[in-house]
């Protein structure tokens, strides 16, 4: 039987189910809502510290218009996050690996951001097409290129998160299956390679915070240039 490493990237079914929808909807049971006691638990004290700061953090280059955004925008990342941590663990299945799923979510973002800067302030929304003290001739072919520019950003944003996501997961699997190969081989080397292992988990749990991070960091950039 040939192994296809690619195989962890599709999506389990029972029965003929897709499990997608359960867990796209596991995030949200993991995080608990506060209550209305003036002391709340640690954990949700954690929560509260990491959602303000991070909140802060974001909202600091925006306009005020902008702030409207904040309950989507961290609710978007604790999503993402959350997707990302759970999909390191085993038996379970990681939807942000789908280009599909990445695309569903950064294409009405980037349109959301970009209808919002032409209702808003058409003039300087257009104006991003065509730099101050441009040549004439080169007029057209700049609108041409930053036209381009424009609409590839929500196919840059779902591809880098797909892609982080996937090479990652390949590269853990491989190790993984290296390690269990060459263990009754050569004792030493799968130690190593097992040692390895751990090592590309921990940068693997870093990769999924980073990239949860930058996607909607360049949402909140491409949120800036329009209001």
């Amino acid at each position: 039987m040939v192994l296809n490493f690619f195989d962890q990237f599709m999506s389990p079914s029972i029965l003929g189910l897709p499990l997608v929808a359960l867990a796209l909807m596991l995030p949200w049971v993991l995080y608990p809502a506060p209550g209305a006691r003036w002391v709340n638990n640690r954990f949700i004290n954690l929560q509260q510290w990491f959602i303000n700061g991070f909140t802060q953090q974001l909202l600091l280059p925006l306009n005020k218009p902008g702030h409207q955004w904040a309950t989507l925008l961290v609710s978007l990342m604790l999503f993402l996050i959350t997707m990302n941590m759970l999909g390191l663990l085993p038996y379970t299945f990681t939807p942000t690996t789908q280009l599909s799923l990445n695309l569903g979510i950064a294409v009405p973002l980037w349109l959301a951001t970009v209808l919002k800067g032409l209702t808003t302030q058409p003039t300087h929304a257009l104006g991003h097409l065509l730099p101050e003290g441009t040549p004439a001739p080169l007029i057209p072919v700049l609108i041409v290129i930053e036209t381009i520019s424009l609409i590839i950003r929500p196919l840059a944003l779902g591809v880098r998160l797909t892609a982080n996501l996937t090479a990652g997961h390949l590269l853990i699997q491989l190790v993984a299956t290296a390690a269990f190969v060459l263990l009754p081989l050569m004792p030493a080397v799968a130690v190593l390679t097992a040692c390895i292992l751990v090592l590309l988990t921990l940068l693997e749990v870093a990769v999924a915070m980073i990239q949860a991070y930058v996607f909607v960091l360049l949402v909140t950039l491409y949120l800036q240039e329009n209001v």
